[in-house]
């Protein structure tokens, strides 16, 4: 078959051509959009799962429905190294000059940019020399007595206010966008869930979309107790079955080309019905397949060179990430994960960890908390770690040590 044709795309965020099994989070994300442009109370949402289930997918799904409804939007991908101050400056500013053309006041537009040129500026170390200083682009002065205090938390409840109010004026609403926000600093973390409190009980329209891993819930309880009732929670799982059949078969019928039923059993098999995966055994088995219908035989074949561009562009560049104490924690977690019985992707107690390699607990502990900072495991539970890539310990059981 004309590989120029392929429809899939294994990519990181990148849109699969049917977006498949997501519905109900995109119609629950409509009804968020409606009530809070008519004054309706509503929570922010974050969306939580592992790597490869589609989270930024879907993110970026979300904002455009947003964008649609003529909303102001703003995107970030948190990291763990910097500050919330400056990705929230540009992702607002962004926002504004979205809902700029729409308000009948530039007057008023300028006093809202000028806010937030004052909260982006503290973002400046006051030691830092001339050349290492961050100049917003924002060509207003910046205000004064308002979001510059230096407090995170206060700024950002300040920003987030009259940002809202500017929403208000157009008769529509502000989204910001978070992507990887395990990775928020503590104190940030708690900012963001104060200023979202704030805005809750103003019922401004203002609103936080997130995405993580499993244990963000968990982060962001550990930082504001309120946190649990703040946010609609969304766990992002696998596909289902149909689901699966979906993002497979509707590409491929758009290009005249049908599957048998005994080629999508195999391709939910070895895929798991995780998205990336999907799209990953889907690009190369359309590439092996020589006509339609594409058979199990065609699967099998094409098999061998997905598992090979998954081994090294989605495993094993994150297994290379890890240093010889990591990678040897891992390697102890997926050869416990394979326990009959056990789930390859269940979470294993960090005593077992321990047991297995002839350690104190204690001791593997600086190993833990750099792979938990990496983003290869988590802890959704006291006393336990996961992988956050499904099929990781199937990967790393296959590999010599």
């Amino acid at each position: 078959m004309d590989p120029v044709r392929n429809p899939y795309a294994p990519g990181a965020g990148q849109r699969p051509p049917e977006l498949a099994g997501r519905d109900r989070e995109l119609d629950v994300f409509d009804v968020v959009l409606e009530r809070v442009a008519r004054g309706r109370p509503e929570r922010s949402l974050v969306l939580t799962g592992l790597r490869g289930v589609g989270k930024t997918v879907l993110l970026n799904t979300l904002r455009s429905a947003a964008i649609g409804r003529l909303w102001g939007t703003g995107k970030i991908e948190a990291r763990p190294d910097q500050s919330l101050r400056r990705p929230v400056s540009g992702a607002l500013h962004m926002a504004i000059r979205e809902l700029a053309p729409h308000h009948r006041d530039p007057d008023r537009v300028d006093e809202v940019l000028g806010v937030l040129k004052a909260f982006a500026l503290r973002a400046n170390d006051g030691n830092a020399k001339l050349r290492d200083r961050w100049a917003p682009g924002i060509d207003v002065p910046p205000a004064r007595g308002r979001a510059d205090s230096g407090d995170i938390e206060i700024d950002l409840v300040e920003l987030f206010t009259d940002a809202a109010s500017l929403a208000t004026d157009v008769g529509t609403g502000i989204a910001l966008f978070i992507d990887e926000m395990q990775d928020l600093s503590a104190t940030d973390v708690s900012a963001l869930c104060a200023a979202c409190h704030e805005l809750s009980q103003l019922g401004a329209p203002l609103i936080v979309v997130g995405a993580g891993l499993p244990h963000l819930p968990a982060v962001l309880s550990a930082a504001k107790s309120y946190s649990e009732r703040l946010f609609r929670y969304a766990r992002i799982d696998r596909l289902d079955r149909d689901a699966a059949d979906l993002a497979l078969g509707v590409p491929a019928e758009r290009e005249g080309v049908e599957y048998e039923q005994d080629a999508l059993d195999l391709l939910y098999e070895k895929s798991g019905g995780y998205p990336y995966f999907v799209q990953a055994y889907g690009k190369a088995t359309w590439d092996h397949a020589p006509q339609t219908p594409i058979t199990a035989n065609d699967v099998q074949v094409a098999a061998p060179e997905a598992e090979g561009e998954l081994a090294v562009g989605f495993f094993g560049s994150r297994f290379e990430r890890a240093t010889p104490a990591e990678r040897e924690y891992m390697r102890a977690m997926a050869a416990l994960s394979s326990d009959p019985g056990n789930d390859m992707d269940a979470a294993v107690p960090t005593s077992d960890i321990a047991t297995s390699l002839g350690r104190k607990p204690a001791s593997l502990s600086p190993a833990r908390d750099a792979l938990i900072k990496k983003g290869l495991i988590y802890s959704g539970e006291r006393g336990t770690v996961a992988f956050t890539v499904p099929h990781f310990g199937r990967y790393l059981r296959t590999q010599p040590v």
